[in-house]
């Protein structure tokens, strides 16, 4: 007797969902839920149930203003969503630090160790007191329903992320002359 992979598959995603436990529920009221809905390109396409089960999925995180929320190099399997307050993404080269952003309300960052299961690439670091929200790859994952609209939303931000950095690394080439052939 054969087995369908896709039932197995099926079977193992109502298992991992039932073995992983949701943070304590949280009080969003409808006119919360509606302005994340509207704000976070991450969240784009969802309906209001999928969505409110996929909030209710977050570690909702503090962060005093100066503080890391996470290092570049550390091990990354989540990504967050700021809530309230502003970030700077900053990277070392060479030993300067260099600052790649300014991310405010509604903006998401870390995703690239959830979709590539990366090192982090990047410093982020609370300007002012800030709130994340955070979603882990396990939980994302458990949660098929709303864990291809994050993902597919996810490559639409890195896209339009690697579309401004193409522009700013043709202008940079053309600012320094240096037009030669160099492989990406």
């Amino acid at each position: 007797m054969k087995i369908d992979p896709a039932v197995v598959k099926i079977f193992a995603e109502n298992v991992r969902a039932e073995i992983i436990q949701r943070p304590a529920g949280l009080n969003l009221d409808a006119a919360i839920v509606q302005k994340i809905a509207g704000r976070v390109k991450v969240f784009n396409g969802m309906t209001t149930d999928c969505l409110m089960s996929t909030l209710a999925m977050a570690e909702h995180q503090p962060h005093r203003a100066g503080d890391i929320v996470f290092n570049e190099g550390d091990i990354g399997s989540s990504f967050h969503i700021l809530i309230s307050g502003e970030v700077v993404v900053e990277k070392t080269k060479n030993g300067t630090v260099v600052t790649l952003a300014k991310l405010v309300a509604g903006e998401c960052f870390g995703e690239m160790a959830l979709v590539g299961g990366h090192l982090r690439s990047a410093t982020v670091r609370a300007l002012r007191d800030s709130v994340t929200m955070r979603f882990d790859r396990e939980r994302v994952d458990a949660y098929p329903d709303s864990a291809h609209i994050i993902y597919r939303n996810i490559a639409r931000v890195l896209s339009a992320r690697l579309d401004v950095s193409s522009e700013m690394l043709a202008d940079l080439v053309v600012r320094t002359g240096d037009t030669g052939h160099t492989p990406l």
